[in-house]
């Protein structure tokens, strides 16, 4: 879908409802599976959420995940401890391109049975379920947090629980903390000290608990670069947004948000779990700005997009993980950032966007990559220049209804083909 989205309401202002976090739901998901007695409320209406409630509720030998690689990872580490059980785990044609060799041989170091179907070190995975009797497992620490996590989680059930011991520098943090605080309120023992990483066995017995996902702080990263943008507009009445169900104490690590465009003038504040950002006009903008996105790699593109359209520079460092996402996330926006009049330099692990004073080109195409963060990055320009978005739908992945909350702000939007 070829959608044209464009913005000449007077207002752009509104109450948001978000989804639970992906990141927590997918979590939570896997808890419930491995333990009794969880019951989840507020959980993300995202594909990646139904892809993994859809293969934990599944016999079948043969379990696609599509593009959903939270999915490949929990979900590796989780078939692999379910005795008796045969499963290929496999995906989409890009999720074949991402690499899973250093979970794997973290799992084997334990004594799980996995072996790579087509190519070494990437999906499909035929995974033979059985009882792991190792505890104990080094992993590289600077690639995927998500690899710690799916280990974290697995290491609650087993019998003897499980000592990670971490090699070199820790990516994206606060998603382990994420994990460490999910499991905490399950009454599990775990500790995360230096490089180290202690999960206790897990309850044995059931006991009824019920978990408030927290909404996404990804998909209110939106919400921010609309606000911020919407300095260059002149509306007749105050400009703010109220995104729901939010905690200033978050666990996830894309809360940083709210420090990050402190810097580009936005307001944040909480009355109960309802968080409503506004502008301060007296605000003077920075030439540049500088951040280390290593613990929130997901805003990334947000932030580059939200600095393009107010003319300001940044560089955006930590972003060796972007490489390996639904696209080379770097190399996606170097080209659409051109497109739209930008001078941006990429490398494999960092962004500069120079600051300028021309307005960005209007009408242009901007393409996804069959990536959620690209079309979603993207929108909030349209509140300055009419803008086409490819594979508009894409935003199902983890925001299906952000469209329809555009929508409530004043933006226009009509399907092209």
């Amino acid at each position: 879908m070829l959608l044209k989205v464009h913005h000449t309401a007077a207002h752009c202002s509104g109450d948001i409802q978000i989804t639970g976090s992906k990141s927590e739901t997918n979590r939570l998901l896997i808890l419930q599976a491995l333990f009794d007695g969880i019951t989840l409320k507020n959980v993300s209406n995202s594909d990646d959420a139904q892809v993994m409630q859809k293969a934990l509720s599944s016999s079948d030998e043969v379990v696609d995940i599509h593009h959903a690689g939270t999915a490949m990872r929990f979900l590796t580490a989780y078939f692999s401890i379910q005795e008796g059980r045969d499963t290929l785990l496999t995906g989409s044609a890009r999720m074949q391109e991402r690499p899973m060799a250093i979970l794997v041989e973290a799992l084997q170091e334990l004594g799980a049975q996995i072996t790579f179907t087509h190519n070494e070190g990437y999906p499909p995975l035929q995974i033979k379920g059985k009882a792991l009797q190792r505890d104990e497992v080094t992993l590289k620490a600077n690639v995927s947090s998500q690899y710690i996590s799916a280990l974290m989680m697995m290491g609650a059930k087993l019998d003897n629980g499980l000592t990670v011991h971490l090699d070199g520098k820790i990516t994206s943090v606060p998603y382990i903390n994420m994990t460490l605080a999910l499991l905490h309120q399950l009454d599990i023992e775990a500790t995360f000290e230096g490089q180290k990483i202690v999960i206790k066995p897990g309850r044995t017995s059931a006991v009824a608990r019920e978990i408030t996902v927290e909404s996404d702080w990804s998909s209110a990263s939106y919400f921010y670069s609309i606000v911020a943008l919407s300095r260059k507009r002149n509306f007749n009445t105050p400009h703010t947004i109220t995104i729901a169900s939010y905690k200033e104490s978050s666990l996830q690590g894309d809360a940083a948000l709210r420090e990050i465009y402190k810097q580009l003038g936005v307001v944040s504040s909480f009355a109960g779990d309802k968080l409503t950002l506004s502008l301060n006009q007296d605000f003077e903008l920075p030439e540049t700005i500088t951040l280390d996105l290593a613990n929130s790699p997901d805003i990334a593109q947000t932030i580059a997009v939200s600095c393009l359209g107010l003319g300001v520079g940044c560089h955006l460092t930590g972003l060796h993980t972007l490489k390996i996402k639904e696209t080379d996330r770097l190399e996606a926006l170097r080209e659409e950032i051109t497109k739209l009049g930008g001078s941006i330099m990429v490398t494999d692990q960092d962004l500069t966007l120079l600051p300028q004073k021309a307005a960005v080109n209007e009408n242009i195409t901007i393409a996804t990559y069959h990536d959620h963060r690209m079309a979603m990055a993207f929108a909030p320009l349209a509140l300055q220049v009419p803008l086409l978005i490819e594979d508009a739908g894409v935003v199902s992945k983890s925001y299906p209804d952000f469209w329809t909350d555009l929508e409530v702000l004043g933006f226009g939007q009509e399907i092209i083909g």
